[in-house]
Formats: structure tokens, C-alpha cells, sequence
């Protein structure tokens, strides 16, 4: 990898097991603007989402009008997509009634996996799944409860890049700090 952002996001906060909602929010946001696209494009963009979006924060976001999503699909530091950004939109809505039924979105989410970090053995580029029994779990009660744009793929990656799922290489050095620090 020769981009030094894309390094420190790798280095530093993919795969790191995240239990604030608000960051959970972020990454199903990006995660769901990211479908059809690279993480990378997404990843440029991640500041200018931050601004446009309220910092992620779902309370704010409910409250996003057909004028405001107009302005967004103005705005040329995100992905102009009307759909995707009337599902973050809509998934801020869902988000809060998971919160509000769970008592926290990292609950209910964390749930999937057991409560605890998964461990995957990778060691080579095709043993990366793109989904797994869990995501699909997760994906399948997603949408029963009206979030848009999480399939089982999507919801993978978001697993990934939260920590549920450690997919670091076995080679990798953050997979054992990872796993030191939050057990195996």
C-alpha cells in the first residue's frame, strides 16, 4: 500500500473493536455510501462526510429535510447519490429505535458476534470472505427493521472495520496487537 492515509486507517482504526454508537453510525453510514465503490473513495471523503452529516450523529440527522438532502446532493465532497443519502438519512431513524429498544446500538450489533471478537485465519487474499453466516444474520435483521443499503456484503466490511471481525493477516502486525488487547 503506497497511500499514507489509506496505511493509517489500516494501521490505526481498521479492525479495532468500536463500541461508541456514534462511531458505529459513522462506519454503517460510510460503509453503506461506500456500496458499488472502493473503501478508498469513501475514505478521501470521510472529513467532508463528517461536516455534511453532523459528525454522525443520528439525533441530528433525523431531522434532515427534502431541503437538506438537496443541498447534499449539491455538495461535491460526497458521493452525490439521492438514495444512499436518503438511507443514512433513514438508517439515523432506525438506528435510534435499536438504540432506544437495546439501550445501545453496540449491544444489539455486538450480539451477532457473541458479545466478542471473531478470529479469522487469513493468510493469503482469497481466504478473505465477503460475507459470513454472522453478517448475513446481521444484514437480514437490518433490513427487516428498514435500514437500506446493508447487505450481507456491506455488513461484513462494517464488521471488519469495527472490530467484530479480526481479518488482519496472520502476518500483520496489528492482528496480535489487536488480539493482546482485546483477547482472542
Amino acid at each position: 500500500m503506497s497511500k499514507p492515509d489509506y496505511v493509517a486507517y489500516h494501521d490505526q482504526e481498521w479492525g479495532v473493536p468500536v463500541d461508541d454508537d456514534r462511531l458505529l453510525f459513522e462506519f454503517l453510514a460510510l460503509e453503506s455510501a461506500q456500496a458499488g465503490l472502493s473503501w478508498y473513495t469513501v475514505l478521501k471523503k470521510r472529513e467532508n462526510y463528517r461536516r455534511a452529516f453532523e459528525n454522525f450523529e443520528p439525533e441530528k440527522i433525523v431531522g434532515f429535510d427534502q431541503a437538506k438532502i438537496e443541498e447534499l446532493l449539491l455538495n461535491p465532497g460526497i458521493i452525490r447519490n439521492r438514495l444512499k443519502i436518503a438511507a443514512t438519512v433513514n438508517n439515523a431513524r432506525r438506528f435510534l429505535e435499536v438504540q432506544g429498544e437495546y439501550g445501545s446500538f453496540a449491544k444489539y450489533i455486538w450480539s451477532f458476534v457473541g458479545g466478542k471478537l471473531k478470529i479469522n485465519n487469513i493468510r493469503k487474499l482469497s481466504d478473505y470472505p465477503a460475507t459470513s453466516k454472522e453478517s448475513d444474520a446481521l444484514s437480514k435483521d437490518l433490513q427487516k427493521r428498514g435500514f437500506k443499503f446493508l447487505g450481507s456484503t456491506i455488513c461484513y466490511a462494517h464488521m471488519q472495520a469495527t472490530g467484530m471481525v479480526n481479518d488482519h493477516a496472520c502476518d500483520c502486525f496489528r492482528r496480535a496487537e489487536i488480539m493482546e488487547k482485546y483477547g482472542a
